[in-house]
């Protein structure tokens, strides 16, 4: 066995095990791009040998789906395709494990009408409405990691010779989730033992609003009584852990819908629906986004904060130290699943119901009431840079650093 297989292996392992934490009996539910056939296959041997009932793929494929985009009649981007949530819906509702696998061109979409890649992100998630619902308060078990492509490598590593390109990337995939490790399980286990401290020490100081200050940005998020802060691993209805992201180097709660006020500006660009957006400032008042500014993908930005009244808001933010290993390491992946754990960021769309006390058990209009926000959508973006200062204000208006120079203050 190669060296390369080797750590194939314990990466499939690792996503099977951490990851989506399959259990005797259950169904795993892959999504993935047919260029993953080969990790795929490890992923499924692995969860059978640990007692997987069933494993069930849906393949995608990058072509496939830009042709798709080119020239298929404009109603299909606007019919929901109730077929599909109805089955995501049914396989949540029995308790099955998602895990998604991807290996995304940040361009694949380049040039395609953004109004028909808007049609499709709102149509899509309004019928997967239930379905995320049972995701975003942790009912069931979910997890997604990252392989290459020749087309994201060529993105993330221009100046590299085209040969070595997928395996620097790999190399760097393999880095950030501790394939690398002697140990990748036990490793990941310290790891979210120490985001565990941070979310504990800011679920005792129970701030009432963070003041966000750096270049571009001065902004305010008000946070609901009795938010949480969450980190890297989540316990689904049955009392399993799961790991969302892989890799995940933050820890985040959820803010108050309408108490968000001021303006950030991005600090690394944004891949959303195959087209990167990138140097662009958001400003928000009383929650609402009342304008944004994109040096590159500004109609693909109008368009994501226009899928819903919910887009106009936001439903993360997450703490992230600028000495982090993904950051350090002074790649830029193009991929939100890697550059959010390389920055502090924040979540345009729907919140997570866990990150508020008593959330999981809350229905929709119960998590409204108390100041959460809801969409079809959930889309990352950038913000944090070794210039940015954070303080958290307590009830009686204390200020009290919570990050320095981009990086924790405690």
């Amino acid at each position: 066995m190669t060296d390369f297989e080797a750590k194939l292996n314990k990466y499939a392992d690792l996503a099977v095990e951490i990851g989506v934490n399959v259990q005797q009996g259950q169904t795993l539910v892959i999504s993935a791009p047919i260029s993953a056939a080969e990790f795929v296959r490890k992923i499924t041997a692995k969860a059978y040998a640990i007692g997987a009932s069933l494993v069930k793929v849906n393949w995608s494929d990058e072509s496939i789906t830009r042709q798709q985009f080119e020239h298929a009649a404009p109603e299909v981007f606007t019919k929901a395709p109730t077929w599909f949530a109805g089955e995501m819906t049914e396989l949540a509702e029995e308790g099955a494990a998602f895990l998604h696998v991807i290996a995304d061109n940040p361009d694949a979409l380049k040039g395609i009408d953004p109004e028909r890649i808007a049609n499709f992100q709102k149509t899509r998630g309004a019928a997967l409405t239930k379905y995320r619902e049972y995701q975003m308060s942790d009912k069931v078990s979910w997890s997604i990691v990252a392989i290459p492509s020749e087309a994201w490598a060529e993105k993330v590593f221009p100046d590299v010779p085209a040969e070595e390109r997928v395996d620097k990337l790999w190399e760097a995939i393999f880095h950030t989730v501790r394939i690398d490790r002697e140990d990748p399980v036990a490793a990941w286990q310290e790891h979210l033992d120490n985001l565990e401290q941070k979310a504990d020490v800011l679920n005792a100081k129970k701030y009432k609003s963070l003041h966000y200050i750096a270049p571009g940005t001065d902004l305010t998020i008000e946070l609901p009584e009795g938010h949480l802060w969450a980190q890297g691993d989540s316990i689904n209805a049955k009392g399993h852990s799961f790991v969302a992201n892989m890799p995940t180097e933050e820890v985040f709660t959820a803010p108050l819908k309408t108490g968000v006020n001021g303006t950030v500006r991005s600090t690394k660009p944004l891949s959303y629906g195959g087209n990167v957006i990138d140097n662009f400032s958001i400003t928000f008042e009383n929650g609402r986004i009342v304008s944004v500014s994109a040096e590159k993908g500004q109609d693909s930005l109008e368009y994501l904060i226009g899928l819903d009244e919910g887009a106009k808001y936001l439903g993360e933010v997450a703490l992230v130290p600028h000495k982090s290993p993904i950051s350090e390491s002074n790649i830029l992946y193009f991929n939100t699943l890697f550059d959010e754990n390389a920055s502090n960021h924040l979540a345009i769309g729907t919140a997570y119901a866990f990150c508020l006390e008593g959330g999981k058990e809350m229905s929709q209009d119960e998590l409204i009431e108390r100041g959460l926000n809801t969409s079809v959508t959930h889309v990352d973006f950038m913000i944090g840079s070794a210039e940015m200062d954070i303080y958290g204000i307590t009830a009686d208006g204390t200020r009290e650093p919570v990050f320095k120079g981009g990086n924790w203050a405690f």
